[in-house]
């Protein structure tokens, strides 16, 4: 029966289909009519889809392209949007256009395209050659679909150590020189203690160790310069020492993140997205290293008073679209800069469940990709559980991260973690050692 042809009634209650109601058979016409079957397969990837043809011996020239894809184009002119609807309807897809004005951008509207992969293919495939206004347009169309459908490969450069990206979601360890960790994790004061937490969670599998001296939990206090450089760089200069991982130093000042790349920090990770410090990006640039450029709406301070969105996912993407090219400017590659959507900062806790829902769409940007939600307020929420007790509502956060494209979480069980995305990778990717 083609789709859209009439479809028998399903019926919630009761065992009243036709298998049931029908009176029995024998013989071959029975047994032909238990086996026919129909099922949804849930295969989502191009190279599952072509596994299951080969399992069937289906030729390759039946291609899976049939995918729906929406692909959101902010704030294009009025006339590119109407171009791009008649040549995406020409191509067997179709476009939605915003009948308001993009914020900040006079006479500029927003246009969300809608079709298969192979619509998308035509369209480019017509348009690819066009030197007029649908250049731009199509260039980050391709651009997009690009980063979104292909895996992210590559690796960041941590110094004389490199993290492959692409084959496993790495795992970032948390050591916090603070004495009022939201997550009362802080170790401030005790070198020691925090050097063996360090190795303690390197033996347990993890990839980077994030180091920081300023809590930037809801409504902390900020910490200035000095006070910081006394917290963090002893830990780091020690646990450099002794731990064959990176290094990161959590910061948004550049003096500290000078002096801990001096004790051999080998990474940044910036809450400030590098807007706090106009310094941080050049040093970034002239020391070679990664830097994670985080999203935040206002500051620790103020970013859970009533934080709002007109589009959430929308204002995030472009914020981090920003500072990654922000940094690009200073020097920094940009294959060395990953995003981070920001759990838990100026979020509400709907806002941070949609985040891990929608996760995938920031791989449309081409950066690698964090996510940091470990003991968050949000999962306690859910849960109604303090910092302590939230081990499995991070875990199942992980899990879906994974399954949702992360390429690196930060958590501060890092154990648990480790097993938790192990086995979701297991699941998402199909295939172990055995």
């Amino acid at each position: 029966m083609p789709l859209g042809a009439a479809q028998p009634t399903l019926r919630a209650r009761g065992r009243t289909d036709m298998s049931t109601e029908q009176p029995p058979h024998s013989g071959r016409s029975n047994r032909a009519r238990r086996l026919c079957r129909a099922r949804v397969l849930a295969l989502d990837s191009a190279a599952d889809i072509m596994y299951e043809l080969q399992r069937m011996g289906v030729s390759s020239a039946l291609e899976p392209t049939a995918r729906t894809r929406l692909v959101k184009l902010d704030a294009v002119s009025a006339s590119t949007a109407q171009a791009l609807s008649r040549q995406m309807a020409d191509c067997g897809g179709e476009a939605a256009i915003s009948q308001r004005a993009a914020p900040g951008a006079k006479q500029a509207t927003d246009c969300l395209l809608i079709g298969s992969i192979a619509s998308y293919s035509r369209l480019l495939e017509r348009l690819r050659d066009d030197q007029g206004g649908l250049r731009q347009a199509v260039d980050e169309i391709a651009r997009a679909l690009n980063a979104f459908e292909v895996p992210l490969t590559g690796e960041l450069r941590c110094a004389a150590r490199t993290l492959r990206l692409g084959a496993r979601t790495l795992v970032m360890g948390v050591v916090n020189a603070t004495p009022d960790s939201f997550s009362g994790d802080g170790l401030a004061g005790d070198v020691g203690a925090m050097v063996a937490l360090g190795e303690e969670m390197t033996a347990q599998g993890a990839d980077v160790i994030d180091v920081g001296g300023e809590s930037t939990r809801p409504g902390s206090r900020a910490v200035d310069a000095q006070e910081e450089i006394a917290r963090v760089a002893p830990v780091v200069a020690e646990l450099s020492k002794r731990i064959n991982i990176p290094i990161s130093i959590d910061t948004y000042k550049t003096q500290v993140a000078r002096a801990a790349l001096d004790a051999g920090a080998a990474m940044i990770n910036d809450i400030s997205a590098l807007r706090a410090d106009a310094g941080m990006a050049a040093l970034a640039a002239s020391a070679c290293v990664p830097v994670i450029v985080m999203h935040m709406q206002g500051t620790p301070k103020t970013m859970q008073q009533a934080p709002r969105y007109d589009d959430l996912m929308g204002e995030i993407a472009a914020h981090l679209r920003e500072s990654v090219d922000l940094a690009a400017r200073a020097g920094v590659a940009r294959d060395q800069v990953v995003i981070d959507p920001g759990f838990g900062f100026g979020k509400t806790v709907n806002h941070n469940l949609e985040i891990v829902r929608r996760l995938r769409e920031l791989k449309s940007l081409g950066q690698p990709v964090l996510l940091g939600p470990s003991r968050k307020s949000t999962i306690g929420r859910v849960l109604d559980l303090p910092a302590q007790e939230r081990l499995e509502g991070t875990l199942s956060v992980l899990a879906l991260a994974v399954a949702n494209g992360a390429d690196m979480v930060r958590v501060h069980d890092v154990a648990a973690a480790v097993r938790a995305v192990r086995m979701a990778e297991a699941v998402v990717r199909g295939r172990h050692g055995d």
